[in-house]
C-alpha cells in the first residue's frame, strides 16, 4: 500500500537499541559507584570491630589485676566476633584478650596507612577469596583517637556480609537501570523515534507521488533539530515538486519540438529560399527589408535547434581527447576576429603547452559562445586567462562591456530565464553550464577587472567524463 512504512521488529528497532544501551550505561555507572561503596563498607566494618574491641577490653579496667576469667574472656571475644584483641594507651601498658587456641595470621591490615585505591583493592581481594583467612587489623579506636587497637578476626563473616551488601547494590542498580532506561526510552521514543517515523512516512508518500501537493509534510511547531529537519524537508519537497513540474514542462516542450522540428525546418527552408529571391529584387524597399527577414529566419532556426538539443535526456556525451588549451582559445579568437559582423578583440593569454583532456568541439563552442555574448552585450575587448589551482584549471573570460544586470544574475544559468539580451532564448548559458559539469567542472560569474562581466570555467586536471561526442549547441 502506498505510503505505508514497514517498521522493523522491536528487537532490532531503534527503540530497543536505546533501551539496551541506556541500561548498559547505567549499569556501568553503577559499577563505578560500587567499587568505592564496597571499599567503604569493608572499612566501616573493620572500624566497628575496632570500636567493639575497645569497649570489650575496658572490662579489664574494672579488675584489680587487669585479668578476667576465661569464660568472661571468651564471652567478650564472642561479642566482638574476634579471636584476640589488644589495646595500647599512651603512657600505659598493653591490655589483651585472646583465646587459648593458637592462630596463624594470614594478612595484616593497618587502617592508619590505607589509601583510597588501597581500600578498593583490599575489598576486591576479600571478595575474591575462596579460603578461610585470619586477619590482623590495626588502627586507632573510633572512640578515642589516642588509643591504638588490634583485632585478630576471621575474614569469612565479613566476606559474607560484603556479598550480601553487593547483592543489595546489584538489585538496586538493576532497578535504577531499568527505570532510567524506561524513562529514557519513553522520552526518546516521543522526542525522536516517532518524529523520525513521521518524516520517513512523509518521504515514502512523497516518493510515490511527488506531483501531489497534499503529500508534502506539514512541519510541526517544534523549534529543535527535529523541527528544523521537518521544515527543511518540507522546503526540499516544495522545491523538488517545482523542479519536477518544470522538467515535465521541458520534457513536453522537447517532445513537441522533436515532432514539429522537421516540418518547421522545412517551412523555414522554404521561407529562406523565398527571402533569397526577395534579396535579389530590384525594388529598393524590398532589398532593404530582406536582410532583416533573413536574420529573423536564421534566428528562428537556431532557437529551434537549441530547444531540440537541450530537451534531450541525460548528460551531454563527450568525445574526450588531449589537446592544447592555448590553441583552442587562439582559434576562437581568430574566428571571432575575422567575422565581419563582430566588433570585438579577443586576447588569448593562456600559456602555450597547457594540455587538458576534454571534448575539443564542445569546449570550443563554450569559449565562442561566451565571447559572442560579450560582443552582443557591447564589449570591445575580451581577455582569456588561465589560473592553475591544486586540482583544477580556472579559465576566466572577462570583457569590458556593461556587465550583467543584477536583476537577472540569480537566473543566469536557468533555461529560458537567463538571457542577457533581447530576443535571446536563455539557453546558451544553461547549455554551457551543462557542458562544463559534464567535463567534471563548473561555470560561475565573477567580477571583471575590465569593468564588464567575467565568467570563470573550472576544468579538472584529471577529468572523469564520458565519451561519444554529441553536439549540444544548435
Amino acid at each position: 500500500m502506498a505510503g505505508k512504512i514497514q517498521l522493523p521488529p522491536f528487537i532490532t528497532s531503534l527503540s530497543a537499541k536505546l533501551l539496551v544501551l541506556t541500561a548498559i550505561f547505567v549499569l556501568l555507572a553503577e559499577i563505578l559507584i560500587f567499587a568505592p561503596s564496597i571499599a567503604r563498607f569493608r572499612y566501616v566494618y573493620l572500624q566497628e570491630h575496632l570500636a567493639d574491641a575497645h569497649l570489650a577490653i575496658l572490662a579489664l579496667d574494672a579488675t584489680d589485676d587487669m585479668m578476667v576469667s576465661e569464660d568472661l574472656e571468651k564471652e567478650l571475644l564472642s561479642h566482638v566476633n574476634a579471636l584476640a584483641v589488644a589495646l595500647q594507651r599512651p603512657g600505659q601498658g598493653r591490655l589483651k584478650l585472646m583465646s587459648s587456641a593458637e592462630v596463624e595470621i594470614d594478612a595484616t591490615y593497618d587502617l592508619r596507612e590505607e589509601s583510597f585505591f588501597g581500600l578498593i583493592k583490599d575489598a576486591f581481594v576479600a571478595l575474591g577469596q575462596t579460603r578461610h583467612r585470619v586477619l590482623r587489623i590495626v588502627g586507632h579506636s573510633p572512640k578515642n583517637k589516642d588509643v591504638l587497637v588490634e583485632v585478630v578476626m576471621s575474614e569469612t563473616p565479613m566476606r559474607w556480609d560484603m556479598y550480601e551488601y553487593s547483592w543489595r547494590i546489584l538489585a538496586l542498580s538493576l532497578g535504577i537501570a531499568l527505570m532510567t532506561a524506561a524513562l529514557v526510552f519513553i522520552s526518546l521514543h516521543w522526542l525522536m523515534v516517532q518524529p523520525l517515523r513521521r518524516i520517513t512516512r512523509s518521504m515514502i508518500r512523497f516518493r510515490d507521488s511527488p506531483e501531489d501537493a497534499t503529500r508534502i509534510i506539514a512541519p510541526s511547531s517544534r523549534s529543535d533539530e527535529v523541527g528544523v529537519a521537518e521544515s527543511e524537508l518540507a522546503s526540499m519537497q516544495v522545491s523538488l515538486q517545482s523542479s519536477l513540474g518544470q522538467k515535465t514542462r521541458l520534457a513536453a516542450i522537447g517532445t513537441a519540438a522533436a515532432k514539429i522540428n522537421h516540418d518547421l525546418r522545412n517551412g523555414l527552408a522554404t521561407a529562406r529560399l523565398i527571402s533569397d529571391r526577395l534579396n535579389r529584387s530590384e525594388d529598393p524597399e524590398v532589398r532593404e527589408v530582406a536582410p532583416v527577414l533573413l536574420a529573423a529566419i536564421d534566428r528562428a532556426v537556431h532557437i529551434c535547434g537549441q530547444m531540440l538539443n537541450f530537451s534531450k535526456e541525460g548528460a551531454p556525451q563527450l568525445d574526450i581527447m588531449d589537446f592544447d588549451l592555448h590553441e583552442l582559445a587562439g582559434e576562437v579568437a581568430d574566428t571571432i576576429q575575422v567575422a565581419e559582423s563582430v566588433d570585438i578583440t579577443v586576447q588569448n593569454h593562456i600559456p602555450p603547452g597547457t594540455n587538458v583532456s576534454g571534448d575539443w568541439e564542445q569546449l570550443y563552442r563554450v569559449f565562442e559562445n561566451l565571447a559572442r555574448n560579450a560582443e552582443q552585450a557591447g564589449a570591445k575587448t575580451a581577455e582569456i586567462r588561465l589560473q592553475e589551482e591544486l586540482d583544477c584549471l580556472i579559465v576566466s573570460i572577462a570583457d569590458d562591456g556593461p556587465g550583467i544586470p543584477p536583476e537577472i544574475r540569480s537566473n543566469l544559468f536557468k533555461p529560458f530565464k537567463g538571457s542577457t539580451r533581447k530576443n535571446g532564448s536563455g539557453l546558451g548559458l544553461a547549455i554551457t553550464r551543462d557542458l562544463m559539469r559534464a567535463h567534471g567542472g563548473d561555470i560561475w560569474l565573477d567580477v571583471s577587472e575590465l569593468g564588464g562581466a567575467c565568467f570563470c570555467l573550472e576544468l579538472p586536471i584529471k577529468s572523469n567524463v564520458t565519451s561519444d561526442k554529441s553536439q549540444v549547441f544548435g
